[in-house]
């Protein structure tokens, strides 16, 4: 048993982000594992990944194994620099800002070795810190930042905090709604696990605040394209608050209607969900600029819309 306690400079980091950091060598999905088994504790409580420690907290550790003699390796292909490269759609000296491809995770973790952010400290190996200052869905492309420095990881998130970061997103969902002002959902929302699958679910009474603002950019014939502003960010918000109307979001295989999706399949010839994270604004914590960062629409989904001809 190990007892670490957070030192000074750490304030209101994640949890998870703080054992990765400090236990390099020690696989992602052991230490998801053990944080969702309760078995690394904070102050002698359980925790969630997602857990924010300060100062002076004291983290309980189990007894770690770790096989030395065949450690997994990371290397990146020429192909994936590449491909990992042409991503980049804003960068400094302090911020990195990508297009996130559909269909790969922000991070390792839950039986995922490398997500986005491994595979961007890897391409970038002269960076001493590199960090992911918000996160969006495995599903989910679009506009994801990372900060270089830890001191403008603190301020971004800061601006989080106070809603000074604005994201939009774009999505193609079932249904009409005709009134093309802006329409707003409130609910408390409540994390369960369904076959060692997170499944976000609407409570009444318990759970997180959540508040999302959307308004209509076009209707079709039995579907509209929507843009959205995630007021509070909770896990998989957009998706869930967009089913409970009555609109989810398509291709959706976690939330959405599959019978409606089925129908379309042929048609769009798509298999990822039809969400995009079109621009972020913040202030740049540096020389204090107001920012904003646009990914462009992917090919597919582009040629989505294309084939609505109605």
């Amino acid at each position: 048993m190990k007892f670490i306690t957070v030192p000074s400079n750490i304030d209101k980091q994640r949890i998870d982000n703080f054992i990765i950091n400090k236990f390099k060598n020690v696989p992602k999905s052991m230490i998801y594992r053990m944080l969702r088994q309760g078995k690394i504790k904070v102050n002698k409580k359980k925790i969630l990944p997602n857990f924010k420690i300060k100062s002076q907290d004291i983290i309980k550790i189990p007894f770690i194994y770790i096989n030395k003699i065949n450690p997994i390796k990371h290397n990146l292909s020429l192909e994936k620099k590449i491909f990992f490269k042409k991503t980049i759609i804003f960068e400094d000296k302090y911020i990195l800002a990508i297009n996130k491809p559909s269909g790969i995770a922000v991070h390792g973790g839950s039986g995922i070795n490398y997500g986005i952010i491994e595979n961007f400290r890897f391409l970038f190996k002269k960076n001493f810190f590199l960090e992911l200052v918000h996160r969006i869905d495995k599903e989910t492309s679009g506009v994801l930042m990372m900060a270089k420095k830890r001191s403008v990881l603190k301020i971004l998130q800061k601006q989080l905090r106070e809603k000074k970061i604005t994201k939009n997103y774009i999505a193609l969902v079932k249904g009409n709604f005709f009134k093309k002002k802006y329409h707003y959902i409130k609910s408390y929302l409540l994390k369960n696990n369904f076959n060692k699958k997170i499944k976000v679910q609407i409570n009444n009474n318990i759970g997180k605040y959540s508040e999302t603002k959307f308004k209509i950019i076009k209707n079709y014939k039995d579907m509209m394209l929507v843009k959205i502003k995630p007021l509070t960010g909770r896990t998989h918000q957009i998706r869930v608050h967009m089913s409970h109307i009555g609109h989810p979001i398509l291709f959706d295989q976690r939330y959405g209607d599959q019978i409606f999706n089925e129908k379309l399949k042929t048609i769009f010839n798509l298999n990822r969900l039809f969400l995009h994270a079109k621009n972020i604004k913040f202030i740049h914590p540096i020389n204090n600029k107001k920012i904003n960062i646009y990914a462009p629409l992917s090919k597919e989904l582009n040629n989505c819309l294309s084939k609505i001809n109605y």
